[in-house]
C-alpha cells in the first residue's frame, strides 16, 4: 500500500523528526520503537543501539478493526513508542490506531527514508596535517566519507551518490573548490558517488585495479597507484596499496597524520578478503593478502590515526 492509502486516524498522531530520534538515541535515552515494514525489510535493515528495543509488527496487522490481543500484547502501555515504517504513511495509521486505544505513541516523519537521510558531519580531532580533515557519518548504514580542505582546495573519500550535492553544497559553505572524489575500492553495499561528483566537474579518482575487475566507467575517471599523490592546498593524499578486502583495496594517508583505509580495517578484526573472490584456493589467496595488508600498514611511518568507511 502506498502512503496514501491508509486512512486518515481520527486522532491527531504527534510526529517525532529523523534528527530529533537520533539526538536522543545519541543522549542514551531508552527507546521503544515499533517498526510496521514486512518482516523481510525488517531483517534487512533497521534502526538499533542499546538503548533501542525494537518490535516488529506488520501494518497489516492493525488493518481490522479488531486487533488480534496477541499483536496488543507484544506493544508495551507503560511507555513512549514511536511507529515507523518505509516512509511514513502506515506509521501514522498504526500510531492512529494505537493512540484510540490509549497507548502512549508517534511516528517518525518520513520512516526510514527519514533516517537514510541524516548525514552528520564532525571535525576529525587526532588529524594533525594541515587544512581541516571532516568526517560524514551516516548512521542509517554506517558508512563514513571523509572531507579534506585546505587553503581554498577540498577532496572527498570514499563520496555515497546520495549526498553528492550535499559535499558541492559544504564546499561552497565552507568557501573551498572540491577537486578530488576518491574512493578507496570498489564498493558493494552502497552506491559510489565518485561519477555523480566527477559529472560535476569535480576530478572523480578509483583504484587502478578496478579496472581488472570490469569496472566499465574506468575510462572516464583518474585511476591511482600505489604512491601516487594529490595536493589538496599545503597537505597531501597519498595512495597505499592494501589489498584484502579487495585486490584494488587502496588506502588514503591524509598529510602523513591520517590514514583512510576504506573497508580494510576495523577496530577488531580485518574486512573480509572473500567476497570478490572465493571458490578454490580462496583461503590461500585470502592469507597472502591479510599478511601483505598487515605488513603494508604496520611498516607506515609512526603517529598516524586510522580512520575506516564503516561503523556498527
Amino acid at each position: 500500500m502506498n502512503a496514501e492509502d491508509f486512512p486518515t486516524p481520527d486522532v491527531d498522531v504527534e510526529t517525532v523528526d529523523p534528527e530529533t530520534l537520533k539526538d536522543r538515541l545519541d543522549a542514551g535515552e531508552d527507546i521503544t520503537l515499533l517498526d510496521s515494514r514486512m518482516q523481510s525489510d525488517y531483517e534487512e535493515w533497521r534502526i538499533g543501539g542499546a538503548n533501542v528495543t525494537s518490535i516488529n509488527v506488520p501494518y497489516f496487522e492493525f488493518l481490522e478493526d479488531d486487533i488480534d490481543e496477541d499483536v496488543l500484547e507484544q506493544i508495551p502501555g507503560d511507555r513512549e513508542v514511536t511507529v515507523l515504517c518505509a516512509k511514513g504513511g502506515a506509521s501514522e495509521y498504526v500510531a492512529g490506531t494505537l493512540a484510540e486505544r490509549g497507548y502512549d505513541v508517534n511516528h517518525l516523519e518520513d520512516g526510514m527514508n527519514g533516517w537514510a537521510s541524516i548525514y552528520e558531519a564532525v571535525e576529525v580531532e587526532r588529524y594533525n596535517g594541515a587544512g581541516t580533515l571532516l568526517q560524514y557519518q551516516r548512521p542509517s548504514s554506517g558508512c563514513l566519507g571523509y572531507l579534506l580542505y585546505d587553503d581554498g582546495e577540498a577532496a572527498i573519500i570514499d563520496p555515497l551518490r546520495a549526498f553528492a550535492d550535499r559535499y558541492l553544497a559544504d564546499a561552497d559553505d565552507l568557501g573551498v573548490d572540491l577537486q578530488y572524489a576518491l574512493d578507496t575500492h570498489v564498493h558493494a553495499d552502497h552506491i559510489s558517488g565518485v561519477r555523480d561528483l566527477d559529472a560535476e566537474g569535480v576530478e572523480g579518482v578509483i583504484p587502478e585495479a578496478a579496472v581488472d575487475r570490469g569496472v566499465t566507467y574506468a575510462d572516464e575517471l583518474t585511476t591511482v597507484a600505489d604512491g601516487d599523490t594529490f595536493q589538496v592546498g599545503d597537505a597531501i593524499i597519498e595512495a597505499v596499496y592494501t589489498p584484502g578486502h579487495t585486490t584494488g583495496m587502496t588506502s588514503y594517508l591524509v598529510d602523513g597524520t591520517y590514514l583512510a583505509t576504506g573497508d580494510g580495517l576495523f577496530v577488531e578484526s580485518v574486512a573480509r578478503p572473500d567476497l570478490e573472490e572465493g571458490g578454490r584456493g580462496c583461503a590461500r589467496r585470502c592469507a597472502h593478502a591479510l599478511r601483505a595488508l598487515q605488513e603494508r600498514v604496520l611498516t607506515l611511518p609512526r603517529g598516524y590515526a586510522l580512520g575506516g568507511a564503516h561503523f556498527s
